[in-house]
């Protein structure tokens, strides 16, 4: 089974999505199930992970209700207020969910870029072990080195990096998020997703090349049997066509064996996030 195991679904409003800037009007409608299944089939995946947009409980609810009427949708990270009393009773509400695999929060829109070392914040992550979810990290480069302090203070909680952290890929920039990818990666519970990249390039004018560096990084740190392939659908539009910023992922795979590729292309996905009806989520 192949997995796109990063997109998301929304119906555009203003108010919800302030964040679509000039330029990104391609953004500005509805992208929902019936518009990526059409996509996953042109390119021979099997179904999707769909990651949360917005920070309200409506979101995490809406997106399990579309799961529910969507057979293309294989798991889904939603938000919970990590940081509230009530935490609990919230992952008590929507933890049941057999498709509910994980959580996330929009830490890279925090002004405190030491956000996830807060007290409260830390106690919501531990608190998804007993409910057998993982924590998606949202970052900058800039806050990789508190993602190392997070995860050395939580070593039984799954963690997975999005977005390859966002290098600046269009000012061919490797360092010090190369040395910093290689110090969250020496970590065995943390997985990476090759995610998000064409939106770090230049929109325009992007080459494949561009992206090797990068991912010759990601593979040497992580292995194959920690990386998952994601296509950021469809933010990733504002720079590509689907195909184009999933075949990126592809091409690169290429040189990996069947078994290396499979793990990438869904097996990881599936036994991290116990997608698609797998017995249980890796236990790190």
């Amino acid at each position: 089974m192949k997995i796109d195991t990063h997109q998301h679904f929304w119906q555009y409003n203003q108010q919800d999505y302030g964040w679509m800037l000039p330029g990104m009007e391609i953004l500005k409608k509805n992208h929902l199930p019936d518009d990526l299944g059409p996509l996953l089939q042109s390119i021979g995946f099997d179904g999707t992970v769909a990651v949360q947009a917005r920070q309200i409980l409506e979101e995490t609810e809406w997106l399990l209700e579309l799961a529910d009427h969507h057979a293309i949708i294989k798991g889904v990270v939603g938000w919970v207020d990590l940081r509230s009393p009530e935490l609990r009773a919230q992952l008590e509400r929507f933890g049941p969910h057999p498709k509910l695999c994980g959580v996330r929060h929009v830490v890279h829109d925090e002004l405190d870029d030491q956000f996830m070392l807060r007290e409260e914040f830390m106690r919501g992550i531990k608190l998804l072990g007993d409910f057998n979810l993982t924590y998606d990290l949202l970052l900058f480069p800039k806050h990789l080195p508190v993602a190392h302090e997070l995860v050395e203070k939580l070593p039984d909680q799954p963690f997975v990096l999005d977005h390859i952290a966002k290098p600046f890929i269009k000012d061919r920039q490797i360092s010090p998020w190369d040395d910093d990818i290689r110090r969250l990666a020496a970590f065995p519970n943390v997985h990476c997703k090759v995610s998000g990249m064409v939106t770090e390039a230049d929109w325009e004018a992007w080459q494949p090349a561009d992206f090797r560096p990068y991912l010759d990084i990601i593979l040497e740190a992580f292995g194959p049997k920690r990386i998952m392939l994601g296509s950021d659908w469809p933010v990733c539009t504002v720079a590509g066509t689907y195909a184009e910023v999933m075949q990126l992922g592809l091409d690169y795979i290429d040189q990996l064996s069947e078994t290396e590729q499979a793990y990438i292309l869904g097996n990881n996905a599936i036994h991290l996030y116990g997608l698609a009806g797998s017995e249980a989520k890796t236990k790190l």
